[in-house]
C-alpha cells in the first residue's frame, strides 16, 4: 500500500510536469503564429506565467519540507536558499573551503524513505568545491561542515535535481533527503 501511494504520487508529479510543460510549450509556439506586434505581449504573459507556476511550486514543495521535517521531529536549520541541515555529529577536523577536495560516505533516499542511491554499493563521492559538478545544494552544504562532521540535508528541487530529475532514480521535481558523512577534506 505505502509502495503504491509513493508511485502515484510520483506519477500525479510527473502529470503535473507534463502539464505544465505543455502549457507552456503551447503558449510558446502559439506567439509563432501570431503576428509581430503580439510576440512581445504574449512572451511577457508567459513568462509570468512561468514565473507564477515556479513560486507556487517553490512554497508547495517548502511546506512538504517543514511538514517532514515537524513529523520526524528533527531540529533542521534553514538557508536562504531553501537547503535545510542538521549536523547531528560534530567532527573535530578542518572546515571546508572553496578550491578544497571533498570526500565522504552518503545515502541519497526520497522523502517518501524510497532510497536512491547509497555509497555503500558506490563508493564514497568526491568532489572539488566550487567547481559546481555536483548539486548546487550539497556543495552549499558542504561549505558549512567539518572533516568528521555527520549531516542530515533536505534539498528541494531546486537545489539538487531540478524539473527533469536525474533521468535515472530521482524522478522530476524531486526533493531530496541526504544522509552524509564527512570523511577527507584536502
Amino acid at each position: 500500500m505505502k509502495m503504491n501511494c509513493a508511485k502515484l504520487i510520483i506519477n500525479i508529479r510527473k502529470t503535473f510536469f507534463y502539464c505544465i510543460l505543455s502549457i507552456s510549450s503551447i503558449a510558446i509556439l502559439g506567439n509563432c503564429y501570431r503576428g509581430d506586434s503580439n510576440i512581445e505581449t504574449v512572451g511577457t504573459s508567459s513568462k509570468k506565467d512561468l514565473v507564477s507556476v515556479n513560486k507556487f511550486l517553490v512554497k508547495k514543495n517548502h511546506q512538504n519540507i517543514v511538514n517532514f521535517v515537524h513529523r520526524k521531529g528533527w531540529d533542521m536549520k534553514e538557508t536562504s536558499t531553501g537547503l535545510w541541515y542538521m549536523i547531528y555529529r560534530h567532527g573535530a577536523g578542518k572546515a571546508a573551503g572553496s578550491g578544497e577536495v571533498v570526500t565522504f560516505n552518503y545515502s541519497i533516499s526520497l522523502l517518501d524513505g524510497q532510497f536512491c542511491y547509497t555509497s555503500d554499493s558506490l563508493g564514497p563521492k568526491s568532489f572539488k568545491i566550487g567547481n559546481g559538478h555536483v548539486e548546487s545544494g550539497l556543495e552549499e552544504a558542504i561549505l558549512l561542515l567539518h572533516e568528521g562532521d555527520k549531516a542530515r540535508l533536505i534539498m528541494p528541487p531546486h537545489l539538487a535535481y531540478g524539473l527533469p530529475g536525474d533521468n535515472n532514480k530521482i524522478p522530476p521535481q524531486s526533493t531530496i533527503l541526504y544522509d552524509i558523512s564527512v570523511l577527507h577534506i584536502k
